[in-house]
Parts: structure tokens; sequence; C-alpha cells
């Protein structure tokens, strides 16, 4: 019985995923077991391009879209994938359903609290602002109210969100859910939920990552084991390991946030705070200026960073919310029901 899969095997020149997931009997046809593979070798691909090449880009802001704008692209291939399989809502069980939603729900909310942090980081960016206008004068009352505004940013930098506390609950829910649901009867119900696995574990991880971030500890950081008969394996547990191990070197080294960008800025400022108290003398005043110089470059790049990060955080958002919105439509249809993204506004109108 096993003659006819086995001009099959060279799809897969690791060996079969499926022989571990399918119960006796069960059987993908060629054209399943490639579309399956194609998302597989996409996401390990993708996986592989998410891994910091040093212990430099680890949480750099450009990393920090390239990994959102990952989930993007592989929420995307799911849903492309999904058009492939043509299975129908109308065959899906409810319990994928359930978890679906429920899932989506939660990730929405993921998406809130990223958005609300980053945009209190943000904030911090006008005491940076008023530090520079007050240092383009010397007079003393100046430095009094740049140090003033030193002393704000940082006790405003060190402020911690319950959104963020509430995302690691969040995603402690979504954790749960990772196991891979059993399906009976359905060749392209499997195929759906072996990918839905991956999708799944990369999300739970991007978002840990940036949850640990925000947070300033690296103590709900979490390891996820992931079975080597997924294609992707051997490349999200070098990507898991590389990443998770530098924000733990960084926290227990005392550093005070794993975010380069906003460490740029503590570094200027660090300096800069002991020549503002008293003014600086002709010692100091080449490095003083330096330091002023430092300081705007940096506060700008970081500003301009979470900008961009913030869109991207939205565009995650708006696709998990169509994606949510086109399953809920197709689960109406014949009724006559407005679709709900006419009545949900963007990410950012949520926030406020």
């Amino acid at each position: 019985m096993s003659r006819p899969q086995e001009s099959q095997r060279p799809l897969f020149p690791f060996g079969n995923p499926f022989r571990m997931i399918l119960p006796k009997g069960s059987h993908l046809s060629p054209r399943l077991i490639a579309l399956l593979n194609s998302f597989e070798e996409a996401l390990a691909e993708r996986l592989r391009k998410l891994k910091p090449k040093d212990s430099e880009d680890v949480l750099t802001l450009s990393w920090m879209r390239l990994a959102m704008d990952s989930l993007c692209a592989v929420h995307t291939d799911i849903k492309t994938l999904i058009t492939a399989l043509e299975l129908p809502v109308s065959d899906w069980d409810d319990k994928w359903i359930d978890v679906y939603l429920d899932n989506s729900v939660k990730m929405l909310d993921i998406c809130i609290g990223f958005s609300a942090e980053l945009s209190r980081l943000k904030q911090g960016h006008l005491f940076l602002q008023c530090v520079m206008r007050n240092l383009d004068s010397i007079p003393s009352k100046q430095f009094i109210r740049a140090r003033s505004s030193l002393d704000d940013w940082k006790h405003h930098i060190t402020l911690k969100s319950s959104k963020t506390e509430n995302c690691f609950s969040v995603l402690d829910n979504l954790v749960a859910t990772l196991n891979e649901p059993k399906v009976k009867n359905s060749s392209k119900g499997k195929v759906l939920l072996h990918a839905m696995y991956g999708v799944k574990v990369l999300t739970v991880f991007v978002c840990r990552i940036f949850a640990a971030a925000f947070s300033g500890s690296s103590k709900k950081l979490m390891d996820l084991h992931v079975p080597e008969k997924y294609l992707w394996a051997e490349a999200f547990t070098s990507l898991q390991a590389f990443v998770n191990g530098e924000i733990r070197t960084i926290y227990s080294s005392g550093g005070v946030t794993v975010l380069k960008e906003l460490q740029a800025i503590h570094v200027v400022v660090k300096k800069l705070y002991p020549l503002v108290e008293d003014g600086p003398n002709s010692m100091e005043a080449e490095e003083y200026k330096n330091c002023i110089s430092n300081l705007g470059k940096s506060a700008s790049s970081f500003s301009e960073g979470l900008d961009i990060l913030l869109k991207e955080v939205d565009g995650f958002f708006q696709i998990l919310l169509t994606g949510r919105d086109a399953l809920l439509c197709n689960l109406r249809v014949g009724t006559d029901v407005s679709s709900p993204v006419q009545r949900n506004s963007n990410l950012e109108q949520v926030v406020r």
C-alpha cells in the first residue's frame, strides 16, 4: 500500500512531515502536499531572514519592523492557502471557527496594547524636544529647565503600562491553544490546521518579544518547542535561541532597555545630565556640544522609527480585522448584514 506514495517523496528532501501527524490510512493528494510544502518553505525562509546577523541587530526598530512585516506576510499567506485549498467555510469544523475567532480577538487586543505603548514612547520625544530648545541658550535658568525635562523624560520612559502586562496574559492563553487540533475525515482540514500552527507559533514568538521589550524584563520570555516534523522547525528554533538569548543577556547585565535606539538615547542623556547641572565649563564645551548633537540625532531616529513601527502594527491589525470580517461575512451568506469592516475604525482611532 505504500508503493503509490513513494513518488511523492522527492517533494520532501528531509522526509515526509506527514508520517508523524497523519493516522494510518490517511492520504494527501500530491496537490495538497505541494500546497503545504510551499507554505512551510516560505515560512522557513521568512524565519531565516528574520534571524539577525549579529547581536547588535537584535531589537532595533528596523528589526522589529521586519518582524511585524513577517507577521503580516505569514497571515496573508494563510489566507492565500485557504483560497487555494478551496475549502468553503461551510466545511469548517465549528471548533476551528471558534478557535480562530477567539484567537483573532486576542491578537487585536495585543495590537491595541502595542500601539498604546509605542504611542507612549513617542510622547517621550516631547520632553527631549524641550531639552533641545532649552539647551539652545546659555543662561542658567535654561539649564534648570533642561534638567527638569531630562528628569521628566527618564521618569516617563521607565513607567510600565498595564496594557503590556495584559499582553502577557493574552499570550499565555494563546500558547495554551498551540497544540494542533485533531482533524477527522478532511485532508484539506489537516493541511489548513497544520499550516495555521506555524502562523500561531510565529505570532506568539514575535508578540512575546515585543512585550518583553516593552516590559523591561526577560522574566516572561518563553522558549517554544516545535516538533521536528515541521519543515520550518529548525529555522524557528535557531531564531528563537538567538533572539531570546540576546535579550536575556542584556537584561541580566543591567540593561535599562533592549530597544537599541532607546539605549542610544540613554547613553547620551547619561553623559549630558552632569553637564547641565551647573553648565559646562570651558574644558567640557566640546563634549557638551557633541552631546547635544548626538541627542538630537538619536531622538530624531527613535521618533521616526516609532512612527514607522506604529504603521506596521496598524497594518497587522487591519490584516487580522479583515480576515476576521471575511470569515464572519462568509458565515452570514444569504443574510442582509453589512460588513463589520465598514463599522470599524483603524487602530489609532481605537487606541484614542
